[in-house]
């Protein structure tokens, strides 16, 4: 019997939040979630010494560290190899998430046909659709080649003699919600199952040295499904990203071991498959002939990649009875909403008795500070019914007391702008240099703005 000193461990654990709890009960308190507390085992015992044993490899200086077996190998698909640091690396696991047809089997078949055909074989293991589908979707988008081997599987084993059997130097698994391992208990797709399936291709890959694309299912809310343990598992995690009435798809890497993760890759889909747009600026912004009230340009900062992008607003008299509407499209609504306060009070717009509507163009969101002078702006723009000057970009952050302040990566923006044949740049004070054939116009704060402009 313990003695009165030592306290017993818990004896459960929930498996998607880790929260530790004595006695098993039906719903996790800290994350909610059902049916997740599992027993761990019996109180254990207080710790005992542990003795040294042998290493697997033994420490050396970090200079002295081989660097072969971390290096990238590209893809060939430029926006691809951008998001994940320059390629694949052998042995690393990558999850790719996004909504059901996105287009994340079109494009991972496309890398699975590249790699293939450069660096040998490829197997694609399909737990959802059957080998059929797949090889009808493969000659659509041209990726048949030789070295490229398909599967249609859902037992974990049967993958494992797959990969035995190929050898090969990549493995596309879609998706790893669909495959189940018999040693295993649970329902097909639960926490238990995929943590243990992707533990085990974990395994196979770094002793291998193949490296391993896991497709992943998100909920209904864009969270990657499955228990939270799975992104630990993994070495990179990517979002596959697109409205279902857009072309447009966008990949950003959440987590990334091997390169930066704040990169993003822009593919525009369509009949021959996912293909990379590496200049998608033009996008984002409205071609017209004409200026239009309520409509103002900035760039956005992607990772290193400056973007260009149009936001728009609309003001309308409200129709009465009630609060005046507020609407937002692809930008944050919290923000718009209180750069829409201080347009109001600082910069003496009203728009206590209007209906306001603000949205940017071609689908992307924008959620950074560096376009609320330009919301500021359009919203302006949008009530006076006076267009901004034609070749306007607007960079930068309002506060609350309306000052303009100075935002990150200003230089790359302005070049970005510049090259895109925009000559006047609305920043706050100290932006730095204008870059060749663009003016700078320096504005403390919003009523300066629109003074200038209105």
């Amino acid at each position: 019997m313990p003695s009165a000193g030592v306290k017993s461990r818990p004896a459960h654990r929930c498996t998607e939040c880790g929260y530790a709890s004595a006695k098993w009960v039906g719903r996790c308190p800290e994350c909610q979630a059902w049916g997740t507390i599992q027993e761990v085992g019996t109180p254990a015992s207080p710790l005992r010494a542990v003795a040294a044993g042998p290493v697997t490899a033994p420490a050396v200086p970090i200079a002295q560290v081989e660097l072969a077996a971390a290096r990238a190998v590209p893809t060939g698909i430029e926006e691809f190899d951008r998001v994940l640091g320059g390629g694949l690396v052998p042995g690393a696991v990558l999850l790719v998430a996004g909504e059901p047809g996105v287009g994340k089997s079109t494009l991972l078949l496309e890398v699975a046909h590249r790699v293939a055909a450069t660096n040998g074989p490829a197997l694609v293991v399909s737990g959802e659709e059957s080998a059929a589908q797949v090889r009808l979707r493969a000659e659509r988008i041209g990726a048949l080649h030789d070295d490229l081997y398909l599967a249609a599987e859902t037992e974990l084993s049967a993958v494992l003699a797959h990969v035995e059997d190929v050898a090969p130097s990549l493995l596309v698994l879609d998706s790893v919600q669909t495959v189940r391992s018999p040693a295993v208990e649970g329902t097909d797709g639960g926490s238990t199952q995929v943590r243990a399936v992707a533990s085990a291709l974990t395994a196979v890959a770094k002793s291998r040295g193949m490296t391993t694309i896991l497709v992943g299912h998100v909920t209904k809310d864009g969270a990657i499904a499955g228990p939270r343990t799975l992104e630990h598992l993994v070495d990179v995690v990517v979002s596959f990203d697109g409205e279902r009435h857009s072309t447009l798809r966008l990949i950003r890497a959440m987590k990334n071991r091997f390169g930066p993760a704040d990169e993003i890759g822009c593919f525009e889909i369509g009949d021959t498959g996912v293909v990379g747009v590496p200049d998608p600026s033009h996008l984002f912004v409205s071609r017209r002939t004409a200026p239009v009230a309520g409509s103002c340009v900035t760039v956005t900062l992607e990772g290193s990649r400056p973007l260009l992008a149009e936001v728009q607003a609309l003001v309308a008299a409200s129709g009465g009875g009630g609060s005046p509407r507020r609407a937002v499209s692809g930008l944050d609504s919290q923000r718009v909403a209180m750069v829409n306060a201080v347009v109001e009070r600082r910069g003496r717009v009203r728009l206590a008795d209007a209906d306001v509507f603000a949205a940017s163009v071609g689908g992307v969101r924008i959620a950074e500070p560096a376009a609320d002078l330009a919301l500021a702006l359009a919203i302006a723009s949008a009530a006076k019914d006076v267009p901004l000057p034609r070749g306007l970009v607007a960079v930068g952050e309002v506060g609350l007391s309306g000052e303009i302040r100075r935002v990150g990566g200003t230089g790359r923006r302005l070049a970005e702008a510049a090259r895109q044949g925009y000559k006047v740049a609305l920043v706050p004070e100290d932006a730095g240099g204008a870059p060749k054939g663009m003016r700078l116009v320096e504005v403390p704060d919003l009523g300066a703005a629109f003074a200038r402009l209105f």
